[in-house]
């Protein structure tokens, strides 16, 4: 059994951004005309207040002051000339009416930005229209996503909050060497495709000491994440930490290296989820640690679905072409809110391997013994592992 071992090196990402500036170097965005009143649009003020911090030759600070600033779709575009901090102090908000954001899939967006870092304030998305619309079966936008990060290398995001996201809170899509930490995330628990973060096509990322609560994944983890460490996360309400969901294409990259350890899962409907259709393709999952997790009367605390279909209809019928090996359950407990605590269905031509269960105890209500159910799913177990054990030698 070769067993998940992913070691710091992979993430010696980045230590630390040297974002010191001197006063000179403050660019303040009600300099540049911004109203903090949070009526009167910021938007074009905010994007000179970045022009000029991002052409500086010196480190600089674009400083978003107390206040309430409204600001509409904006792109923050690189590369800038040297080192940049986002600093925020106050509240950014979005437009009200969602139908401003016209077919815009974000809110603020990041672009090939680096040695960066975004610090502080709070973001509201304000979506109580948005998740309405979607409610009532009205023909509504797709939405925005809150905050993205794309292309973008050597980041720190902290102490940052975003509340009530249209869609997802935060992404990180095609980045390397980023660092987020103490974030939180927080959406109500019934509000729709609310994602807290997710990530796709990056490598060396960390996510560490943060809270989500939303109605969707707390993390979703897509194709082409590489060496990605998740720690002290809480997690609920909301749907998990999910790797996934694969094989919406055939030819899709992979996901390999992640290590989640030391979080709390409370009341969620999952709580380490890796899920792909049933089709094929050519993505993988490869070398996963779960490893110190509380669950709080948690639905599915364990669970794999290679036959991922969450609307029951029109269903592929294939198989998941998804290779699943090399993932390790270690010193999981607590309780689980559905008498089957562990589900692992793996795909019918591409059985689940090297799969290691080591000291498990997950109990169902008032202590009753929990059930397990695999197919297809090959490994190890040490330990006491309770449930019982289902994984096939």
């Amino acid at each position: 059994m070769k067993k998940s071992n992913i070691t710091p090196l992979l993430f010696t990402l980045l230590t630390f951004i040297d974002v010191s500036t001197g006063a000179s170097n403050v660019f303040n965005v009600v300099s540049f005309g911004a109203s903090p009143d949070g009526v009167t649009d910021s938007t074009a003020a905010f994007l000179k207040a970045w022009q000029a911090a991002c052409g500086s030759a010196a480190s600089a600070t674009m400083m978003v002051p107390t206040g309430t600033f409204l600001v509409k779709a904006i792109t923050f575009g690189g590369p800038c000339k040297s080192k940049l901090k986002f600093q925020v102090a106050g509240i950014i908000v979005a437009p009200a009416d969602f139908r401003a954001f016209g077919n815009s899939l974000y809110w603020i967006l990041f672009k090939k930005v680096s040695k960066f870092s975004l610090v502080g304030g709070t973001f509201d998305a304000r979506a109580n229209g948005f998740w309405a619309c979607r409610k009532s079966g009205q023909n509504c936008p797709t939405g925005v996503r809150s905050i993205s990060f794309s292309s973008a290398n050597d980041v720190i995001i902290s102490g940052v909050k975003s509340m009530n996201s249209q869609i997802t809170h935060m992404t990180l899509n095609g980045c390397t060497n980023v660092a987020v930490h103490n974030v939180k995330l927080v959406a109500p628990k019934n509000s729709p495709n609310t994602d807290g973060l997710d990530v796709q096509l990056s490598t060396g990322i960390t996510f560490t000491g943060s809270t989500v609560q939303t109605g969707d994944d707390c993390v979703a983890i897509g194709p082409g994440t590489r060496n990605f460490l998740i720690s002290k996360l809480a997690c609920g309400p909301g749907h998990g930490v999910s790797i996934g969901s694969l094989a919406k294409e055939l030819n899709e990259d992979g996901v390999e290296n992640v290590t989640l350890s030391s979080s709390v899962f409370t009341g969620t409907q999952n709580g380490v989820r890796i899920k792909s259709w049933a089709r094929p393709s050519t993505g993988f999952v490869k070398n996963v640690l779960f490893q110190d997790l509380i669950m709080k009367n948690v639905q599915n605390p364990i669970i794999v679905d290679q036959n991922y279909c969450p609307s029951h209809e029109g269903c592929p019928t294939e198989h998941s072409g998804v290779k699943i090996s090399q993932v390790t359950y270690k010193n999981i407990q607590g309780t689980s809110a559905t008498k089957q605590a562990m589900k692992l269905v793996c795909s019918k031509s591409n059985p689940c391997t090297d799969i290691l269960l080591q000291d498990i105890k997950l109990t169902y209500k008032k202590g009753a013994p929990a059930t397990a159910y695999c197919f297809n799913a090959l490994g190890t177990s040490l330990g006491v592992i309770q449930p019982t054990s289902c994984l096939n030698q």
